[in-house]
């Protein structure tokens, strides 16, 4: 079978992107895959030697993840953008976007004629193989859907939460933190009590969620609706998101 043209994929290296890649060669197409790091968890080194067994002809792994701080986070902030009223929007606001963007350099620096991905939209992707539950994360938040998170009943099992603190476990004494904005901008955070001072964009980002993380804050749990009308739970946690939020109301 003649190439249809090379076409660059953006994947995580699990179930459903490694499907579309084998997919996408069943159909003729020679595949660069993009690996975008953006600060998850996930060993991006072992993920792209994954997709090189599956038959990508490329493999490009990009670390976004100061971009995805500086260029989507930061202005999303002050934005006052919620999803249900409630939890701050994390992958579709910030992170897809930021992916989105390398992506699109990438096929222009190869000549490549197409882009894929098998981000969902909001809503009608509620089929999914995952046995406990599904998560999805980076470095500003991370939500859990699907499993056994869908009955409301189940209280989220123990170990779950990753970037909030369990509410019961938080301190009683709380911290004090002076947050200084520019343009609707975050560029300085100074601890009140012990004199900790950030200015440095990436080194305020992490101070952020350390300190929110450590109190619980940015934790929402919530039955909401889908785009296709269907209800389901979802746990998010946005901890240095959420501080940011609830200090530019005022900012």
């Amino acid at each position: 079978m003649s190439s249809k043209g090379s076409v660059v994929l953006a994947l995580s290296g699990g179930l459903d992107t490694s499907c579309n890649l084998v997919w996408l060669k069943e159909q003729g197409y020679d595949v660069i895959a993009y690996l975008a790091n953006i600060g998850q968890k996930e060993d991006v080194e072992e993920a792209r030697k994954k997709v090189l067994k599956l038959g990508a002809k490329k493999v490009f792994t990009e670390d976004v993840s100061r971009e995805l701080e500086e260029v989507f986070i930061w202005p999303a902030g002050p934005s006052s953008v919620l999803g249900e009223d409630r939890y701050l929007l994390g992958t579709c606001l910030e992170a897809r976007p930021c992916i989105a963007h390398k992506q699109v350099e990438i096929a222009q620096r190869e000549g490549a004629k197409y882009v894929s991905h098998d981000a969902t939209g909001k809503g009608n992707d509620r089929i999914w193989l995952e046995n406990l539950w599904r998560m999805d994360e980076n470095p500003m938040h991370i939500s859990y859907e699907a499993g056994i998170l869908e009955n409301p009943r189940n209280q989220a099992p123990p170990g779950l939460y990753t970037k909030t603190q369990d509410p019961v476990k938080a301190p009683n004494m709380p911290d004090i933190l002076e947050i200084k904005f520019e343009k609707g901008v975050p560029v300085k955070v100074t601890n009140v009590k012990d004199g900790t001072t950030h200015q440095n964009s990436l080194e305020l980002f992490m101070y952020l969620n350390e300190v929110a993380d450590k109190h619980g804050v940015g934790l929402v749990d919530i039955v909401e609706g889908h785009f296709i009308g269907m209800k389901f739970r979802g746990i998010y946690e946005t901890p240095e998101g959420t501080t940011l939020y609830h200090s530019s109301l005022r900012h």
